[in-house]
């Protein structure tokens, strides 16, 4: 049997498995639909004093309003010339520091000081999220209801979040404490490595059902086709922008002792991770580019040290690589050391400066697709 026989034989499996968990779906619908509307415990949360439900505008999510992306290349040389190396997608570039969990209701790559509405948006958007509507029976609180969203957090490695209209009239993440009219889910269409499939897809509506049958919900599922596409649309954003910079400092003597290194490091304003990497931050919770010893965590000596920029995750009004630059020319006077590129050529300041023009050529595009480096949504997208 050739190759395309069995992709054709592939393809119609995914197909058949998509059709069947639809259909399973619309008579899960269909059941549930009779057994609610005989039903009446329902929550009374949220009732104005003549005991109407409270009704609130919800505000436009349109993915279709979005602009379209295009899968622009970066143009960032070559690590034969500059030392720069672009990941498309093989796996978490070394330079990536994985986040930790994010707590129940937290949006991602937000400050502490942000309004509701801004952490709704960091967490359910329109732009790099299939959103999928959630029509309550009645008003809900979200001490009630927190237990059983938070059984589903991910598809794949896909993040699923969840966002509620409030008593406000805007959207919030749900918390204790609070009470939604409405709810949406939103569940992340790429990532760096992947887009979003049809068996991920495929799983959430059927783990998103369940769901909202305990906590008395109606999910509006979109179309599996038209999410797809805009799911490999975005993945071929991410894929073209998926850029780390790196330079190399090679000692122009004897191999460094780690011991007296990690303190050279550290005065440099290097934290050291329990992971061994070195990261500098950027003075806002986050890190501005990291440091690889190229050596095993028990080496004793190492004679190259890399320096690494992940371009799409350092707003440009940090200079990214403008700091790793000068960190990087700082530590060739304490070290003895030469800077170089994968090559072992020396990094003039000529090529550093083509660079630098070709990061700010990149954040263009990147601003332009409404993706700023560094903002929120970028880091969803490249973490």
């Amino acid at each position: 049997m050739t190759d395309f026989q069995m992709s054709l034989i592939a393809a119609g499996g995914v197909f058949v498995v998509g059709v069947i968990t639809y259909n399973k779906w619309q008579e899960h619908k269909a059941r549930k639909s009779v057994e609610r509307a005989f039903a009446s415990d329902h929550d009374d949360v949220l009732m104005r004093p003549d005991g109407t439900p409270a009704e609130r505008s919800e505000p436009v999510l349109d993915i279709g309003a979005t602009p379209p992306l295009g899968p622009v290349e970066p143009s960032l040389g070559t690590g034969a010339s500059t030392g720069v190396g672009t990941d498309t997608g093989a796996g978490e570039p070394a330079s990536v520091l994985t986040p930790a969990p994010l707590p129940a209701g937290a949006a991602p790559n937000a400050t502490p000081d942000a309004a509701p509405s801004e952490l709704a948006e960091n967490l359910v958007d329109p732009l790099i999220d299939c959103m999928i509507p959630l029509a309550l029976e009645g008003a809900a609180r979200g001490d009630k209801i927190l237990p059983f969203l938070l059984k589903l957090r991910r598809v794949g490695n896909k993040p699923i979040h969840f966002i509620g209209l409030a008593v406000s009239g805007e959207w919030e993440p749900i918390v204790h404490g609070g009470a939604y009219t409405k709810l949406q889910a939103g569940v992340q269409m790429a990532t760096r490595t992947t887009a979003l499939n049809e068996l991920e897809y495929s799983e959430l509506v059927t783990r998103l059902g369940a769901v909202a049958d305990e906590i008395g919900a109606e999910p509006e599922v979109p179309d599996m086709i038209e999410v797809m596409s805009e799911a490999r649309t975005l993945h071929k954003f991410v894929a073209g922008h998926d850029a780390q910079l790196g330079v190399n400092l090679k000692s122009n003597g004897a191999p460094w002792a780690m011991s007296t290194l990690i303190g050279a490091l550290e005065n440099a304003g290097f934290d050291v991770r329990p992971d061994g990497r070195f990261a500098m931050p950027d003075g806002a919770g986050g890190v501005l580019f990291t440091l690889s010893t190229n050596v095993n965590m028990g080496a004793d000596t190492t004679d190259r040290l890399t320096l690494l920029l992940d371009v799409p995750c350092v707003a440009p009004s940090r200079d990214g690589f403008g700091a790793m630059v000068k960190c990087a020319k700082d530590l060739m006077l304490r070290l003895d050391a030469v800077m170089v590129d994968d090559f072992e050529q020396p990094l003039l300041d000529a090529t550093l400066d083509e660079i630098a023009g070709q990061v700010k050529d990149f954040y263009t595009e990147m601003e332009a697709a409404d993706i700023p480096a560094g903002s929120p949504r970028a880091l969803r997208l490249f973490s």
